[in-house]
């Protein structure tokens, strides 16, 4: 092995980067148009484009992805995460062309993959497990079926499903047939199988996992545990190292399922398996990610193991330096800082970056995709950066945190940084009752906190930077250009300029138009052209950033489309018409 292609983006594509020069190795880069200016390309030994646009065009483009191979010469491919990296189809392709997959094998990513394998699997070695089909449920009678006899709530989910895509609750059986429709509907259009299973949902859980690593020798071990409970609709955005708060006895079971469902799966590379954790100390085996995880890095400043190099040492055949799970170092925490402003319910915000301003000092590690000028673009990830923060304890960490967090600037989009400082200065992130955070806690427990502690005013680009003095005091002043305007015209200078499209004011709903609400795309019209819809009634689904939305109408009425699904929208564009009756 001397060189990689590297089929991913962003702060993933610059990591294996650097994994590639700390190995000795040469990097291949390849690029969207909308990437075309991103700084990870700059440290890359070649890039190269890709045709369109589109994620299906680019980075999910198997032919165009080998074809840059074979004309850069790479003789190994790492996937990153998300695109193609849980793909059995990519992987076999990029084996059938000669090159080296940096992954598990093909049978590996089916076998696992599928949630109904994974769960077959996790049986027959024994891994606890929570009641659930055995296998896709035909239609809303089995799920009604299964309520009858394990109760409720229950989670649909998807066969081919994950990050939350594809999963619907149920907690009222009136719910099911409309649940069952959508999970199903959003599986097919996100993975291209609609195919669902049905399982008992544990409320108010923590999401626990373990990193595993297993080498093509047979030997298999457990690198460490995370948590991942703070999550929002099912995504991730605090992770930390190693899980605290475990029940006596839990780390292990969780040690030895993970590693009894990854030998018998012939797993090799680095991979997740992931756990809920019921209040009442219900543990039952969740899922496999056969890939590397966007929360690794919290397992690495706590093991000292580098996983992109093991998992390039593994490629290469090399065998695992480790039979056992290490005792972790210190604490570590992993903050998702996407481009979503939480202020409106965490919605997306591409745009440019004016100013991307990390913090530094003890303990702080910054993995990131962009800089100030970068783009972050419609089409693609929300995710900017990964802050990650490291102390001896804890206590250490989260103080570590919560003066990094207040560092950190970043103007021109909207990001998640008001949240995250939120969090740490929530009293149930403290750990002093162990299951206080879960994988709904802020869709509930913190929901009255919000509101007050994550609004933000919408972003301007600040274009002049002023030191001034008040009573002595020394304060820094950002003007953007429509503010330096507005000045300019109580000065008389200059007449007052106009403000840019993605400022003017949303076209009022008064008339009955339905408008969007960010750039994205139209994924599906949950109504016909001419139905009448009721006030509040979900109308359509978009999707931006890969994230789902569902749009409800503001009145009833007889709707008239306006735009068909699978058209790129921009915000504010007319969707539809609600005529009043």
């Amino acid at each position: 092995m001397k060189k990689i292609l590297i089929a991913n983006r962003g702060e993933i594509a610059l990591r294996i980067l650097r994994a590639c020069r700390d190995a000795g190795l040469s990097s291949v880069a390849v690029y969207a148009d909308a990437d075309a200016d991103a700084c990870w390309l700059r440290l890359a030994d070649q890039a190269f484009a890709l045709p369109g646009k589109t994620p299906a065009e680019t980075y999910l483009n198997i032919p165009a992805l080998l074809e840059i191979a074979r004309r850069a010469g790479a003789d190994a491919v790492h996937p990153g995460y998300g695109f193609l990296s849980e793909s059995a189809k990519f992987a076999q392709a990029v084996q059938d062309a000669g090159l080296i997959w940096i992954g598990p094998d093909p049978a590996a990513i089916s076998a696992l993959g599928d949630k109904i394998a994974a769960r077959a699997i996790a049986r027959e070695v024994g891994a606890p497990l929570v009641p659930g089909s055995d296998g896709p449920v035909a239609d809303a009678a089995e799920i009604r079926a299964f309520v009858a006899e394990h109760g409720l709530p229950v989670a649909i989910k998807a066969s081919a499903g994950g990050g939350g895509r594809g999963m619907r609750v149920v907690r009222d059986e009136a719910e099911i047939d409309e649940l069952f429709a959508a999970a199903a509907s959003e599986a097919q259009t996100a993975f291209g199988n609609g195919a669902c299973y049905v399982e008992r949902f544990l409320d108010r859980p923590r999401h626990i996992e373990a990193q595993v690593l297993a080498d093509r020798h047979g030997n298999v071990a457990v690198v460490g545990l995370r948590d991942c409970s703070l999550q929002r609709r099912n995504q991730k955005l605090v992770e930390e190292a190693p899980a605290p708060f475990l029940p006596e006895g839990t780390a292990d079971r969780i040690e030895t399922a993970a590693r009894d469902i990854c030998r018998k799966a012939a797993y090799t590379g680095a991979g997740t398996v992931e756990f809920l954790l019921g209040a009442d100390g219900m543990l039952s085996f969740l899922e496999v990610n056969t890939r590397l995880q966007v929360e690794h890095p919290v397992t690495e400043e706590t093991t000292g193991i580098d996983l992109v190099i093991e998992q390039i040492r593994i490629a290469r055949g090399g065998a695992l330096r480790i039979d056992a799970m290490p005792t972790p170092t210190g604490h570590s925490i992993e903050f998702r800082i996407n481009a979503e402003d939480p202020g409106r319910g965490f919605l997306p915000t591409p745009g440019r970056i004016t100013r991307f301003a990390p913090p530094s000092g003890p303990g702080i590690r910054l993995d990131s995709g962009v800089e100030t000028g970068s783009v972050v673009a419609g089409a693609f990830d929300s995710l900017m950066a990964k802050l990650i923060v490291t102390g001896p304890t804890r206590e250490i960490a989260i103080a570590r945190a919560r003066r990094a967090l207040s560092e950190f600037r970043i103007e021109g989009v909207a990001s998640v940084l008001p949240f995250a400082r939120a969090v740490l200065d929530a009293p149930d992130f403290d750990g002093s009752a162990p299951f206080a955070v879960h994988t709904r806690w802020i869709e509930t427990d913190f929901a009255d906190d919000l509101d007050a502690a994550l609004r933000v005013p919408e972003a301007e680009d600040t274009v002049l930077r002023l030191p001034v003095e008040i009573a002595g005091e020394r304060h820094d002043i950002g003007l953007s250009a429509q503010a330096l305007a507005r000045l300019g015209t109580a000065l008389g200078h200059v007449a007052p300029a106009a403000p840019p499209p993605s400022e003017k004011p949303a076209e009022k709903a008064a008339d009955g138009t339905l408008t969007a609400p960010i750039s994205g795309t139209l994924t599906r019209w949950l109504v016909k052209d001419g139905a009448t819809v009721k006030a509040e009634q979900p109308i359509a689904v978009m999707e931006a950033m890969k994230m789902e939305m569902t749009l409800h109408s503001d009145r009833a009425g007889k709707i008239r489309l306006k735009a068909a699904a699978g058209d790129n929208i921009s915000e504010g564009d007319h969707l539809a018409h609600v005529e009043v009756e």
